[in-house]
């Protein structure tokens, strides 16, 4: 079993930065693949970010690409989201996602990811 607790959400005006984090439980974070997505009201939880079982691959959605970037602390036990030049349609509910175990570097899909977070609320007002 994997635990996933997500922190670091809030509210930030327009081209400011947040960080959020997401802390796993157990010993199998180093072998996991991990993902950020998120879900704005009356949308589709739609893919962020994701990031290989060593850190070495990252990938990200257009639509933040060069503006968030992940991270992860394998000792730590922990994956980070760092988030700048915040825009309002940023807005929406922030889940961090598991993969264990995970055969692939980085995964975008909903339904490769077998744990979840129960997400963290960031909002960017304009």
């Amino acid at each position: 079993q994997v635990q996933l607790v997500e922190s670091g959400g809030g509210l930030v005006q327009a081209g400011g930065s947040l960080r959020l984090s997401c802390a796993a439980s157990g010993r199998t974070f180093s072998s996991s693949a991990m993902g950020w997505f998120r879900q704005a009201p009356g949308k589709e939880r739609e893919f962020v970010a994701a990031i290989s079982r060593s850190g070495g691959t990252t990938n990200y959605a257009d639509s933040v690409q060069g503006r968030f970037i992940i991270s992860r602390d394998n000792a730590k036990n922990t994956v980070y989201l760092q988030m700048n030049s915040l825009k309002p349609e940023d807005t929406a509910v922030y889940y961090c996602a598991a993969r264990f175990p995970s055969t692939i570097a980085t995964m975008t899909k909903v339904g490769q990811y077998n744990y979840w977070g129960q997400g963290t609320q960031v909002t960017v007002s304009s």
